[in-house]
């Protein structure tokens, strides 16, 4: 299977392989949420696969990179998002504000990426403990398609990277209110040497994706050598391309955040202006970052379809002052961009629901 370069194949290629793939396995694992036996935590795994299929869907576009084996990757995708969505519920809405309860939690997504490591328990911090094996069977099955990588050892330390980078934020983000903001600034101060001259909640926001896992975990399973590409592909997504990813995440749920006092890093700029201007920032920072990057055409149509896709959302036309700043944002997305946007505009409004 060839990797697609123009939007139209790309998009062809998504709706017929790609998600039909993760909705066969997002049922799968709704399945599974079904049987979990103690009530909260059946709640929060169908409420992350119902709510955020959306995660999913678009990860999973990143099979395509592994050509002939993408059932592998799809596979490892939506196990590894379904954890992540998971994880995020609960801390989201804990029934404990413990950094302990969320570090034990998040063993999982770093156990996940080293296949022969024991699962532990993972709930030791917390009441409700009773999965039916759920999360244990969630790690093993990102073990297993892991363990099909001939370069396994030589990707693994820029998965581990990422994956901390993702866990820490999860750890610091859903402590006591009053404590998350310092707990940021000062993890951020730890890493801001090795950064490009951004904010806290800019870095934030870079390691709040597993967009990077996902491209390294796919280009692996291809079985292609990955010794000077998997740096390419970590530089290549981060900061800039997941930093993006995240801070659209946060853009469109503006109102959602504000109602549940909820921590949005698009509330830190000191005006729209400068939102405005940050955005563009990273987007022509994305662009030269893949522009390094093989396939890049490819990678380049993702990062436009994230721009068109998000903004796509229903909640953008739900807020006036949110859809006055998409259009600007939108207009630097060029064509294929606009593309992105009336194709994520028609699917979440026709799509099955999981």
């Amino acid at each position: 299977m060839k990797i697609p370069k123009r939007p139209l194949g790309l998009m062809t290629k998504i709706y017929r392989h790609v998600l039909p793939k993760v909705h066969q396995k997002l049922n799968y694992w709704k399945e599974r949420a079904l049987a979990i036996p103690d009530q909260e935590l059946r709640n929060q795994a169908l409420s992350s696969i119902r709510g955020k299929t959306f995660h999913c869907e678009g990860g999973g576009i990143y099979s395509l990179l592994a050509k002939e084996n993408l059932d592998d990757a799809v596979s490892f995708i939506v196990a590894y998002q379904t954890i992540s969505d998971y994880l995020d519920n609960l801390c989201d809405r804990s029934t404990s504000l413990d950094p302990n309860d969320f570090r034990a939690l998040h063993e999982s997504m770093h156990h996940a990426l080293t296949p022969g490591a024991p699962v532990s328990d993972y709930y030791r911090f917390r009441k409700e403990r009773e999965d039916g094996g759920y999360l244990a069977e969630l790690v093993k099955t990102c073990q297993h398609q892991l363990g099909k990588i001939q370069d396994l050892k030589v990707i693994q330390p820029a998965l581990w990277e990422l994956e901390g980078y993702y866990s820490d934020l999860q750890v610091h983000k859903h402590v006591k209110q009053d404590e998350r903001v310092p707990r940021l600034q000062e993890w951020f101060k730890y890493h801001q040497s090795r950064l490009p001259e951004m904010t806290w909640y800019e870095f934030s926001a870079c390691s709040g994706s597993t967009l990077g896992i996902f491209c390294i975990v796919s280009y692996g399973l291809a079985q292609i050598k990955m010794d000077e590409l998997v740096h390419q592909l970590k530089d290549g997504y981060f900061p800039w391309v997941q930093g993006l990813h995240i801070l659209l995440d946060y853009f469109v749920d503006q109102d959602e955040d504000k109602q549940g006092g909820d921590l949005n890093f698009c509330f830190y700029y000191e005006d729209e202006a400068t939102m405005i201007e940050r955005f563009h920032h990273f987007i022509e920072q994305s662009d030269i970052s893949i522009a390094k990057l093989p396939d890049k055409n490819f990678h380049r149509m993702i990062n436009r379809g994230l721009l068109g896709i998000y903004l796509a959302d229903q909640k953008v036309k739900a807020q006036k002052n949110v859809r006055s700043l998409a259009r600007k944002i939108i207009s630097q997305a060029g064509g294929s961009g606009l593309f992105f946007f009336v194709n994520g505009w028609l699917y979440r409004r026709l799509k099955p629901g999981i």
